[in-house]
């Protein structure tokens, strides 16, 4: 199975396997090399949502997990991905996260915008959503940076979304 990969500036978001997710979930490094030794507590979580698709059949590769590379050194910063396929109205949701030494570079927004602009091309791909928490600072306005809208609030989460041209019906 080949997995994606998807250009994104200083990054190349390279799509991950099955079977390297799940050694991701396991514990591992998933085939990468990490910047800080391995990967945040968010991209093991959702690697295991990915295997655990796989495992019932509904994986899509395109709409899985990317780890996010550099390109300068080939090291692993983080990971962005989907949490399923989009549905029968064109939404899905995404989210993200990197490792503690690389935030605060522009990393996940990069990533973010690229991949949100790989998604909305596609004519099955028509809103973005994403949640996050609401004293998570950092992690909103990386949305709002990569076009998000918070489009609703609980007491504890925002949601936000980022819409793509609509398609003819």
């Amino acid at each position: 199975m080949t997995t994606p990969r998807i250009p994104a500036g200083r990054l190349t978001l390279e799509g991950v396997s099955p079977s390297a997710a799940a050694g991701l979930r396991a514990g591992g490094g998933g085939g990468f090399v990490w910047l800080g030794g391995g990967p945040f507590e968010g991209t093991r979580d959702a690697a295991g949502t990915m295997v655990r698709a796989f495992v019932s059949g509904v994986h899509r590769p395109e709409f899985g997990m990317y780890v996010l590379v550099r390109r300068e050194d080939g090291r692993a910063v983080g990971s962005v991905s989907f949490h399923a396929a989009p549905d029968d109205d064109g939404r899905t949701e995404i989210g993200y996260d990197l490792v503690e030494a690389a935030r605060g570079h522009g990393y996940a927004t990069e990533a973010l915008r690229a991949l949100a602009g790989w998604a909305l091309a596609r004519d099955d791909v028509r809103r973005l959503f994403a949640v996050v928490g609401r004293t998570n600072a950092p992690s909103r306005h990386v949305l709002e940076r990569a076009g998000f809208v918070k489009v609703g609030g609980g007491d504890e989460e925002d949601a936000y979304e980022l819409r793509g041209r609509e398609h003819p019906a």
